[in-house]
């Protein structure tokens, strides 16, 4: 479960500084919802300040999961970077629009590095779950270069779940995927995000796409120097 209640973040400084103001976000367990907005609306930056890597200027309450008998936004308010960092490597997972995966490591390595840097067992049915899902079989000896750009995603969203995060976060996860692809990937993820339940926020531009699968969305609505976001039908 995510619940933020006014976080206000800026990017910039000064004359050129753009707010990003999210008044009130509730996402449950096993849910989606879609972020969306015109190129340069703060999409991004809205899910950095999210996944805790943007600092806000102004926040009442950020709680998330098992975390929420304490308050995120006191962590964020003293700059407590090593609690921070510890609620991120242990409760995110993010997917990159690149995939981010390492080239010098396998598949199977990419895929168990978020466990092995936290201490938790490599081999969990949750990931051979994953990997059946994602039909990955046949992928887990490669390295990236011998991917398509399909099977990077496909292997980034395993990468994002492996260490059994309470919140995905992905940014444009379908951008460089065909229309088949990206709706394949987008249904396979939906039913990881389900079955695991996940709290999820997509960053996408792909708004049929959205449409099709009957997404809530939170949607920008851009004035001078700032955007807001708030749902949208």
């Amino acid at each position: 479960m995510l619940d933020i209640k006014n976080l206000l973040v800026r990017r910039g400084e000064g004359a050129l500084a753009h707010h990003v103001r999210l008044p009130h976000l509730h996402v449950g367990a096993g849910e989606i919802l879609a972020i969306t907005g015109e190129s340069g609306s703060g999409k991004s930056t809205l899910l950095e300040a999210i996944g805790l890597l943007l600092a806000p200027i102004e926040l009442e309450r950020f709680r998330l999961g098992a975390t929420q008998d304490q308050d995120i936004a006191q962590l964020l308010a003293s700059d407590d970077q090593p609690a921070l960092a510890a609620v991120r490597s242990r409760h995110l997972g993010f997917i990159l629009q690149s995939g981010g995966l390492l080239p010098f490591l396998s598949v199977r390595d990419n895929i168990s590095l978020p466990r092995r840097l936290l201490g938790m067992p490599v081999k969990s049915a949750h990931i051979d779950h994953a990997v059946e899902v994602l039909r990955l079989q046949g992928l887990l000896d490669k390295h990236p270069q011998a991917l398509s750009i399909g099977e990077r995603q496909r292997v980034a969203c395993v990468r994002a779940i492996a260490h059994e995060p309470l919140l995905l976060l992905a940014d444009e996860p379908t951008a460089a995927l065909d229309p088949h692809s990206a709706r394949r990937l987008f249904e396979l993820l939906m039913s990881l995000v389900s079955s695991m339940g996940l709290s999820a926020l997509v960053v996408s531009h792909d708004w049929a796409l959205l449409k099709d699968f009957g997404l809530p969305r939170l949607g920008a609505i851009s004035r001078q120097g700032e955007t807001l976001f708030e749902p949208m039908d």
